[in-house]
């Protein structure tokens, strides 16, 4: 294997990519090359710019441009149909009388039908320590669950049984397959491309080197520095350790001089890392240090505000909305798209414009069948979504009664009083509610990968981060390292009150 590390901003990805192209140049056949990423949209996204760009059928010509779980899926002796899901989980839960929750879509690929996540406590354990090939004891030693050894370990009891039983796996189980079954599973490539390494769980890794086996050429990148998933399983040593020749991308193009002198002083208090070259862009950029949000204006520009735990956004999330802000906030947009799709719709209408039926049937839906919609037309079920209709329509043909003369807030009188006081606060401060937001709220996690012109960061610690600190540093500092190097511009610093409870910038 041969490592490109790539620190923030130095276009990693983008170099994977240009490797991609330039192998498609030469001759070799798509089918002969491997572009494994984390997430269904990383992998998606290098598929569709290489079918783009060399006029390729995505889904046939590019068939291993995907996630390391799917590629499992499709090589290995397991059917899609016997992947676990919601409903198989919800059985489980009832024969053994232990609620098993927080299930959900992991977003993997669209091969993947939904499965559990590991937000629940007693499963993300078990998964935990499949995926760092440790005993399940060791982990449940290790961890601060408040579930007993003995509910843990008949769980994990009943779960092995239940898919014996019922020929079923998990998401895990995939990548166990297909380390058993690699010698004759995994198709033989010239070039593997393999992204985000420092994320790699021991597991993934035995994958990671059954691939390169089976290749004549394997490239891994990440950045040991930016390694924050430690929790989730992956083990930055390995790729740290990995022997074989590398190749470090020294030029930022993202962050500024003043920013990166900060963020080399954090990344100097790692001490398990891989010494590479690092030089910011020319911009000299801007470090602050203020007392509150109020302090900065965000009139302009894109910005992040981040926290190292979620609970510290939501004050933020409050005062944004109360200044009529438009943001993103834990993936989500700040006002709903069905509320604001239905809000714009409207006055789209009173300005005698046409609006598709999809949107007519989100206006219907914020409006009482009493004085606004006749009886029986609440559904618009006689009016396709791709349809185009106007206001006089609507009144003659499909039951409305709400007029023109009604704005927004009077016509639509199922809209939640508090949405209300906040579409009145975007209104009133000029914001396009219906646009994408220029304002993200969001752990330092969520954030990896992301960049804004401006970033606000808040040093406060969780108690349990606050406890980790105090044995293994490295993990906050890599993730400090994270949320500075967001930083196209502007970044500004929030100290916590609690000083002994946050992190020193």
């Amino acid at each position: 294997m041969f490592r490109i590390f790539g620190p923030p901003g130095t276009g990693k990805t983008t170099t994977l990519l240009n490797m991609v192209d330039d192998a498609l140049e030469s001759g070799i056949m798509p089918h002969e090359i491997a572009f494994l990423a984390f997430t269904r949209k990383a992998a998606n996204e290098a598929k569709e710019r290489a079918a783009n760009r060399f006029n390729l059928d995505a889904k046939k010509d590019l068939q291993y441009f995907r996630t390391l779980h799917s590629l499992a899926l499709i090589t290995t002796d397991i059917q899609s149909d016997q992947v676990m899901g919601n409903a198989q989980y919800k059985e489980l839960s009832g024969a053994i009388g232990v609620t098993l929750g927080g299930q959900g879509s992991t977003g993997l690929d669209d091969d993947l039908p939904s499965m559990v996540s590991s937000s629940d406590p007693i499963l993300g354990l078990i998964n935990l320590a499949r995926l760092r090939r440790i005993d399940l004891r060791q982990q449940y030693n290790e961890s601060s669950i408040e579930y007993d050894w003995n509910t843990v370990s008949y769980v994990d009891k009943c779960l092995t049984e239940y898919k014996e039983k019922m020929n079923l796996y998990d998401f895990t189980d995939m990548l166990e397959m297909f380390v058993k079954q690699a010698h004759f599973c995994c198709p033989k490539f010239k070039l593997v491309f393999l992204d985000e390494a420092q994320d790699l769980s021991p597991l993934q890794w035995e994958i990671a080197h059954a691939l390169d086996k089976h290749s004549e050429k394997m490239y891994v990148a990440g950045d040991d520095d930016q390694a924050i998933y430690k929790w989730a399983g992956a083990d930055v040593d390995a790729f740290i350790n990995l022997p074989g020749g590398a190749e470090t991308l020294s030029q930022s193009y993202r962050v500024p001089s003043n920013v990166h002198h900060l963020a080399e002083t954090i990344v100097s208090r790692i001490h398990r890392r891989f010494p590479k070259r690092y030089e910011p862009r020319k911009a000299t950029g801007r470090v602050s240090r203020i007392s509150t949000l109020d302090s900065v204006n965000m009139e302009s520009g894109t910005w992040l505000i981040l926290a190292q735990a979620g609970y510290h956004l939501q004050p933020v999330a409050t005062d944004l909305k109360s200044n009529g802000y438009l943001f993103n906030y834990r993936g989500h947009r700040s006002i709903s798209e069905k509320i604001s799709d239905a809000v714009n719709g409207w006055e789209q209408l009173r300005k005698g414009r046409e609006v598709s039926g999809e949107v007519a049937k989100k206006i219907y839906s914020m409006m009482s069948s009493k004085d606004r919609i006749k009886r029986g037309f609440k559904k618009l079920s006689a009016v396709d979504d791709n349809e185009l209709v106007t206001l006089d329509y609507l009144i003659e043909h499909q039951g409305l009664l709400a007029t023109k003369e009604m704005i927004w807030s009077e016509a639509m009188d199922r809209i939640p009083d508090s949405e209300r006081a906040y579409i009145t606060a975007l209104l009133r401060r000029g914001e396009k509610f219906n646009g994408l937001p220029r304002i993200t709220a969001s752990t330092i996690h969520g954030a990896k990968g992301g960049e804004a012109d401006n970033v606000v960061l808040f040093t406060d610690l969780s108690p349990a981060a606050d406890e980790a600190m105090q044995y293994n540093p490295d993990d906050l500092h890599r993730v400090f390292y994270v949320a500075v190097t967001r930083t196209k511009e502007n970044l500004y610093i929030i100290e916590g009150e609690d000083v002994t409870r946050s992190y020193d910038l």
